[in-house]
């Protein structure tokens, strides 16, 4: 058996809708040219269809995976900034890994690449070769099939959202489903849906933007927010 390599990423972390997961994943090298050969690469390179068929091979190919979501009200109660954030989840994930690696390929946040491994390596309750840069799941197999995890568990978490609330799009602030989706509620409720991350300051504009159509409703009920407490240190 040859070493263990660590792979983490991230889906997830623009949306104003949904969870951010995080997924890491261990596999020995012998097994990362068997991960090649099924077509792990990049989950943004791949359909969903196919993210979800990968998903259970990938599983049987690895020795160990952690898979954590982080959902909108933990991510609005964050104490730092977002990257911050993402850096103690990383490290919260790793350390979780029962199977511990010798080699941890990271898919950067930061713009200083080397700085956003330092600061996991920093966490680590383990030591390993720390290998951070930008697009390592392009780069590497590990974050490749991490990626996917990460990927195919967020979409899970959408399509059960969707069940309850109808279309919502895809959860990020560009697409035109997820904004009518959110004008709609507003309009409906004078508040937005629980599901919603409220540090975006998409929630803030679309607020501002209806809050004529919506003066003169009945009061807010007791744990709705007003628009002017939206923080807007989001995307």
């Amino acid at each position: 058996m040859g070493r263990k390599l660590a792979g983490i990423d991230e889906a997830g972390r623009g949306p104003v809708i949904g969870p951010m997961v995080i997924a890491a994943v261990v596999v020995d090298e012998d097994n990362v040219p068997k991960l090649a050969d099924l077509g792990v690469r990049d989950s943004k390179r791949l359909t969903p269809k196919r993210r979800e068929r990968l998903y259970n091979e990938i599983i049987k190919l690895i020795d160990d995976y952690v898979l954590i979501e982080l959902w909108p009200e933990e991510i609005d109660s964050r104490k730092g900034t977002l990257n911050e954030f993402e850096v103690e989840n990383f490290i919260k994930a790793l350390n979780s890994l029962k199977v511990k690696p010798d080699v941890v390929y990271i898919d950067a946040a930061d713009v200083k690449e080397a700085r956003f491994g330092e600061d996991i390596r920093k966490g680590l309750d383990f030591k390993a070769e720390i290998v951070a840069e930008h697009k390592a799941d392009d780069k590497f197999i590990p974050v490749s099939a991490a990626s996917i995890l990460a990927k195919v568990t967020r979409d899970r978490a959408i399509e059960r959202l969707k069940e309850e609330y109808g279309e919502i799009g895809s959860g990020y602030p560009s697409d035109p489903r997820t904004r009518a989706f959110l004008e709609e509620y507003y309009r409906e409720h004078s508040n937005f849906p629980p599901i919603v991350r409220r540090s975006w300051k998409t929630l803030k504009k679309i607020a501002e933007k209806l809050e004529g159509d919506v003066k003169g409703r009945e009061p807010k009920k007791a744990g709705q927010t007003s628009i002017d407490t939206f923080l807007q240190d989001g995307g």
